[in-house]
């Protein structure tokens, strides 16, 4: 474009954005950073959330006198997504990095040890460093001596991070460092986890180095250093509510209460989305020049199914996961006895993973004062119920409790209260096959002109693989809008 007439091509580019319209449905924080993304470059953007609410899993709960988190405590650091996105909001000075990251293995012969750091998906730099040989002992070690002494793999010949580790350096290594880590982190034991998207480069370093220590131990040396985790004081609806004061300030039109029933394509290409309106707010949704899905899946698929009928068919439902929140009263837990989570052995407890909240996070440990403690037991993962499932809720507490002294290996005191969330999780990003049947279902999407989806159901779980999913979502959206679709 010649220099001379780039103000008036800015000023045609900015009128056109006006003139597109992008609907959003689904207002959680898929939804949310999507309708950011696109208002801020002038589109005309309609947001329609079905509840009362914007912030979707992002939501708060009462216990026991105290304001607490229902499921998203914080976000994980990688990529920097999340931070830049609190950053835009203005919510910097708030951002308050984890105490204590510490992770422990329970479960073990000889007693519950923290995972050690020279580890990467829990497998280890040196199998007979002290802290390692304390896991998997002394045949342990051994038998993952023997990944030095064997011939490295080719690129890519093997996806799967358990079948890799058993190859490579035995059960033992598997069953008490990987699949406690596997499974209390993802939910999915590492069977059926993806090398690359748990350890990016570990294959490549396999093969350059000749052994999987040895591919680990390159990865260390060049992983950053820093908090791994974050959130924001005051609480993660902080973020929400910021994310929505700025959606006002573009001029978004953001309606709650407005639940989409239908998607129909009008004959110049554009689509009617049928909303059902506040009272005191019946005008309908205008034609959109493109529809974004951010809902959960079944919401997704039940719109497309009518206007995207070759969409494949859903790999099949995870196991719903369960998580009770403790509020106890137990001066044994001021010293983080177990750092700020515990991950058992399969087959050694009934939950899968226990968050020490107060110990992870300085912000609440102040809020609730000495000696409260908030804990999160998780029930439930790939391919084992939660153990909660049948229970009523005075039995589910009763069980979350006996399990977080036992994985605590100390007594949790008086419980002074407890509640009890239900979800149902999305396959994780780090599932064997994800990647190739998102993009399977992305291209199906796309097919129908002018569509696109975003979410936990096809980005997996978690606030840095979510919005990051959602601002690329949102560029291809604007691309498309703008100048039309991208080849390919």
């Amino acid at each position: 474009m010649a220099e001379a007439g780039s103000g008036g091509a800015l000023g045609d580019l900015a009128a056109a954005a006006h003139e597109r319209h992008i609907v959003v449905v689904g207002g959680g924080i898929a939804g949310i950073v999507t309708a950011l993304e696109c208002a801020r470059v002038g589109l005309r953007v309609t947001l329609l959330e079905a509840s009362d609410r914007l912030g979707g899993a992002v939501r708060e709960i009462d216990v026991a006198g105290f304001t607490l988190e229902a499921a998203v405590e914080g976000w994980s650091t990688r990529g920097g997504s999340v931070r830049a996105l609190a950053v835009d909001l203005g919510l910097e000075s708030a951002l308050t990095p984890a105490a204590d990251t510490t992770t422990w293995i329970a479960g073990l012969p000889s007693g519950a040890a923290p995972l050690p750091s020279t580890t990467i998906a829990g497998i280890p730099q040196n199998p007979w460093d002290e802290s390692v040989r304390r896991i998997i002992g002394w045949s342990g070690a051994w038998r993952a001596f023997l990944d030095r002494v064997r011939p490295p793999l080719t690129i890519g010949k093997e996806r799967s991070l358990g079948r890799l580790v058993r190859t490579r350096m035995g059960d033992v290594v598997l069953d008490r460092l990987v699949a406690p880590v596997s499974v209390g982190l993802y939910g999915t034991h590492p069977d059926d986890v993806d090398v690359e998207a748990v350890a990016p480069g570990l294959s490549t370093a396999l093969t350059r180095t000749g052994s999987l220590s040895g591919a680990v131990a390159e990865l260390i040396v060049d992983r950053t250093s820093g908090p791994a985790l974050e959130t924001v004081e005051g609480g993660m609806l902080r973020l929400v509510d910021a994310a929505a004061s700025r959606l006002e300030e573009l001029g978004a039109d953001v309606r709650l209460g407005a639940e989409v029933s239908s998607l129909e394509r009008l004959d110049d290409g554009r689509w009617r989305v049928e909303a059902a309106s506040d009272p005191d707010r019946s005008e309908p949704v205008d034609p959109a020049d493109h529809v974004v899905l951010a809902t959960p899946e079944a919401e997704a698929r039940r719109l497309l199914a009518h206007v995207a009928p070759d969409l494949p068919a859903p790999a099949g439902a995870g196991e719903p996961v369960e998580v009770v929140t403790l509020v106890v009263r137990a001066l044994a837990l001021d010293g983080r006895p177990r750092g700020s989570a515990v991950y058992p052995v399969a087959g050694t407890a009934r939950a899968v993973a226990l968050i020490h909240s107060t110990a992870r996070w300085p912000s609440l440990e102040s809020r609730v004062g000495p000696g409260i403690h908030i804990l999160r037991v998780v029930f439930g993962a790939a391919g084992a119920p939660a153990a909660t499932a049948g229970l009523g809720d005075a039995e589910a507490a009763r069980l979350a409790r006996d399990e977080a002294s036992a994985l605590l290996g100390a007594p949790v005191g008086e419980v002074v209260g407890a509640a009890r969330e239900r979800f149902e999780a999305p396959r994780p990003a780090s599932a064997l096959g994800r990647a190739d049947a998102t993009d399977t279902l992305r291209s199906a999407i796309a097919a129908a002109g002018g569509l696109s989806a975003v979410g936990g159901w096809l980005a997996g779980s978690g606030l840095a693989q979510i919005v990051p999913d959602a601002v690329r979502t949102a560029d291809a959206v604007r691309h498309d809008v703008l100048w039309g679709p991208s080849e390919g």
